[in-house]
Order: C-alpha cells, then sequence, then structure tokens
C-alpha cells in the first residue's frame, strides 16, 4: 500500500486543499497570520502522516509523526475557531469543516491503536 491510499491521508489532504481554498477569500491583513498559520498545520496533518507510513519498520517514529499529525490537526481545528470568530467562515462551513477534522482525528487515534493493520513490527518486550 502506499500512503496515499490511507484513509486518513486523503481525507486529511483533501481537508487541508478545501482551507486553501477559503482562505484564499480572507482579508489581506490576515495573509502572515490566520491565513499562512491554518495553511501550514491543515498540510502538515498530510505531510506527517505520510511520513509515519514511510517509518513504519521503526515503531517509534510511526507514534511520534502520528502524533505530531494529531496536533496539527487539534492546530487546524483552533484557527477554524479563530477564522468563524472572525467571521471569515459561515458557522455552518465551520461546522462541516470542524467535523471533517474530528474524523481525521479518530482515524489517525486508530492508526495510532492498531500499528500492526500498518505494518509496524510490534515487538514483545
Amino acid at each position: 500500500m502506499r500512503f496515499q491510499d490511507l484513509l486518513a491521508y486523503k481525507k486529511s489532504f483533501s481537508l487541508a486543499m478545501k482551507i486553501f481554498d477559503i482562505t484564499k477569500r480572507f482579508p489581506k491583513e490576515e495573509t502572515y497570520s490566520l491565513t499562512d498559520q491554518i495553511r501550514r498545520s491543515s498540510r502538515s496533518v498530510p505531510v506527517t502522516i505520510a511520513e509515519a507510513y514511510r517509518k513504519r519498520i521503526y515503531p517509534k517514529h510511526f507514534y511520534s509523526k502520528l502524533t505530531d499529525s494529531d496536533g496539527e490537526n487539534s492546530e487546524t481545528q483552533v484557527w477554524l475557531e479563530f477564522a468563524l470568530a472572525c467571521k471569515y467562515i459561515s458557522n455552518e462551513y465551520y461546522n462541516e469543516l470542524l467535523s471533517e477534522s474530528m474524523e481525521i482525528g479518530k482515524l489517525i487515534n486508530y492508526m495510532l491503536l492498531n500499528p500492526g493493520k500498518f505494518g509496524v513490527k510490534i515487538s514483545d518486550q
């Protein structure tokens, strides 16, 4: 399997692209703050999922990268809250994006709890 085939990767990549699209409409004064931050955190989610998968022969690296990805996903949720509070996105769109992000978090958690299903060799210690 390729990392691009992972459901967590596909959904997080899709969410990052949706966020990229909506941030094109954010005010120019947000370019180097909210826009930049939410784009970075949302893009980091699929990137670190890919890194985790490629490092799956090293269990500690797999866990580390996935927890990084989960952290970036949570950061994205905070930036979405800011976008809503600043009235850059509607409540409906916020709820849609937040729901997608929460699903991604569940998928990452599934990977963390079931590493063997992703090719991670668990040693008996």
